[in-house]
């Protein structure tokens, strides 16, 4: 649970800095209600404030570090079945940042990188965090980077220690904490 309230945290102190530059001490905002530790509301959270930053995700470069670390995700445990690959896809095209691409190219990037992980997990495991360090110039997309990876990973009602494993990886080669998110 302190894990979620870590990251329920730094997402405030995201929303914060882009409504103007201020730190993330403060305002009192944003805690209303009881829970503000439940995964429902962390993903709630994330899903918001991606979708406030829509406009600001449109890059290349978010998109394919969004199809790489949703496909190391998918990749975690090792193992991709296909009830899992078509979930995935589903909420991959379904998400509404990632409506800002054709959601061809959505599948077809997930699909290169799950398929090169099924093939070889080291090898695709190496070439999708390759794919994300791309995210690295920009550091909203980054975090977006890693949100989006959150927001999918939950998608099943937990995040497993292997899919933490891997948005740790993740968080190291665009040179963010994983503390950060708690994790």
């Amino acid at each position: 649970m302190s894990m979620f309230d870590r990251i329920k945290d730094q997402a405030k102190g995201l929303q914060q800095s882009r409504g103007g530059g201020a730190r993330s001490g403060g305002q009192g905002s944003g805690s209303s209600g009881s829970g503000g530790g439940s995964k429902a509301q962390l993903v709630s959270m994330f899903k918001s404030q991606l979708s406030s930053m829509k406009t600001e995700l449109k890059s290349g470069a978010y998109r394919d570090a969004s199809m790489a670390v949703c496909a190391l995700v998918a990749a975690a445990d090792g193992h991709v079945h296909p009830a899992e690959r078509e979930r995935m896809d589903s909420l991959i095209v379904s998400n509404d940042v990632l409506q800002n691409f054709p959601p061809e190219q959505l599948r077809q990037r997930f699909t290169k990188h799950l398929d090169r992980l099924t093939v070889d997990f080291q090898q695709g495991k190496a070439e999708a965090l390759q794919e994300i360090a791309k995210a690295k110039k920009k550091p909203a997309e980054a975090r977006a980077v890693i949100q989006t990876a959150f927001v999918i990973a939950s998608a099943d009602g937990h995040v497993d220690p292997a899919e933490q494993q891997v948005i740790r990886e993740a968080c190291s080669v665009l040179g963010l904490p994983p503390s950060e998110f708690g994790i």
